[in-house]
């Protein structure tokens, strides 16, 4: 779209018309869009344009839409975390960081997306908007909680985004709306504008994460992304490295973690992706990683060591007297894992005891293939379960290794997207978009949703 605009293929106007026009078409449908932006929008484009025919210097991404999970400050719009509290939260008086250097890239913000309650759930449903819909099933759930965002990049409504993950946030809705993601190392991005904002113990937990159909998008955007600020100090001055090369690369795969069983398609995904790289002439071996099936029990642990007192502090004090159930059934998982001083002194050493193990299975091998989830987009559910939780322990392996790990399609199930997951040690973020891209010209990547007839803008 970018080289379209500076080839004088097209215009920003009307690539920013056409997205608003799908936008319209679709989001009555999947209601992923909870904001909007399209005045700001079209003068924007308009100003890319002219400073395109004035012949002044054009960005990466001059006068390209993206879009942001409504958790995301885009200055002079309201942020509401889909809390019942922040409904008419005052409008953020600056862009997010990462917002920010989208926007000096030359991106224009075109839309925020859904997400659950405080984005926690594996549902794109709040009390303020409503739930979001899959574009490949309208009757199931595209995922949290960047669910919004993953929704309108499958159903072509925007071509980039920005989600958030601490457990599988932008990387399970990716695989149940068939399009790509990635969770960036721990500190990769800054997260400077988020709501709620980084801190804490469990800040390692956590990242915002760029979203796109397409893995050179991700490549693109991770190069614009990935670099300090002067606000958020867990944020290192860690270079990006350049593209690598995968020849010689030792790749892991496994289907099974200890713990959650997965149906038999998305172990079919992970075994043909493993097949994919072994004919393309990597060493390719199945191995599971010691410790994985303590992740999930982990992550629970350390998000709710204090059992969930802080997120129930800052309800009450951002005036959420109201959550939605599916928040309400998080928190009530959360609960138990209340620790005390010494109880938490000894999840902090399994904690470091998992990392260094993961730091030596990296020593053996580049790379490891895995599920995204236990299962593909699941139904709408108005309440939870365990098994639902637990699929999370695939995508939460990571969070708690603060590894970078990313997502592609890799194949279908009844129409519904299967996708794998592709981890590498920490820094090795490109490494995995890498090997992400690989699959996708392989295995054909993201397909459009015929329930939305959805043509790629």
């Amino acid at each position: 779209m970018a080289r379209g605009i500076r080839s004088r293929e097209t215009s920003s106007v009307e690539l920013v018309r056409a997205h608003l026009e799908r936008i319209e078409e679709i989001n009555p449908a999947i209601n992923a869009v909870v904001e909007l932006l399209d005045e700001s929008a079209l003068k924007q484009a308009k100003e890319a344009d002219r400073q395109l025919a004035a012949g002044e210097a054009t960005g990466p991404l001059h006068g390209v839409p993206f879009s942001i999970k409504d958790s995301i400050d885009v200055a002079g719009t309201k942020c509401t975390a889909g809390t019942l509290g922040r409904r008419n939260a005052a409008p953020a008086e600056r862009d997010a960081t990462l917002v920010a250097r989208l926007r000096a890239a030359g991106g224009i913000p075109i839309a925020k997306t859904n997400l659950p309650d405080l984005l926690f759930s594996f549902e794109a449903d709040n009390l303020i908007y409503g739930r979001t819909n899959n574009p490949y099933d309208l009757a199931r759930t595209p995922g949290g909680s960047s669910g919004g965002e993953a929704a309108l990049i499958a159903a072509c409504g925007s071509p980039l985004g920005l989600g958030s993950d601490c457990a599988g946030s932008v990387r399970v809705p990716a695989a149940f709306c068939g399009i790509t993601s990635i969770k960036p190392t721990s500190g990769r991005l800054p997260r400077t504008g988020h709501v709620p904002p980084a801190g804490g113990w469990v800040e390692a937990l956590w990242q915002i994460g760029p979203m796109a159909r397409y893995t050179e998008d991700l490549m693109l955007a991770m190069k614009l992304l990935a670099r300090e600020d002067d606000e958020d100090f867990t944020s290192p001055p860690v270079p990006l490295l350049d593209a690598e090369h995968l020849r010689g690369k030792r790749i892991a795969f496994f289907t099974y973690n200890g713990f959650a069983r997965c149906t038999e398609a998305v172990i079919a995904g992970v075994r043909s992706c493993g097949k994919t790289l072994s004919n393309l002439g990597l060493p390719v071996e199945e191995c599971t990683p010691p410790g994985v099936e303590q992740a999930y029990e982990l992550e629970l642990a350390l998000l709710g060591a204090d059992g969930a007192d802080g997120i129930d502090s800052y309800l009450r004090d951002v005036g959420s007297n109201q959550v939605h159930p599916l928040l309400t059934g998080f928190l009530d998982h959360m609960r138990p894992y209340r620790a005390t001083a010494a109880e938490f002194a000894k999840r902090w050493a399994q904690w470091d005891e998992y990392r260094s193990s993961l730091k030596r299975f990296f020593s053996e091998y580049d790379a490891v293939l895995c599920p995204a989830y236990t299962h593909p987009a699941l139904p709408h559910r108005a309440s939870l379960d365990e098994t639902i939780f637990q699929g999370f322990s695939y995508t939460m392996a990571w969070n708690v290794a603060g590894a970078p790990a990313a997502v592609v399609r890799c194949g279908e199930l009844a129409g519904l997207p299967v996708g794998v997951q592709v981890a590498a040690r920490p820094w090795s973020d490109v490494l995995t978009l890498e090997i992400c891209r690989v699959l996708e010209s392989e295995l054909g990547g993201w397909q459009p949703a015929p329930s939305l007839q959805a043509a790629a803008v």
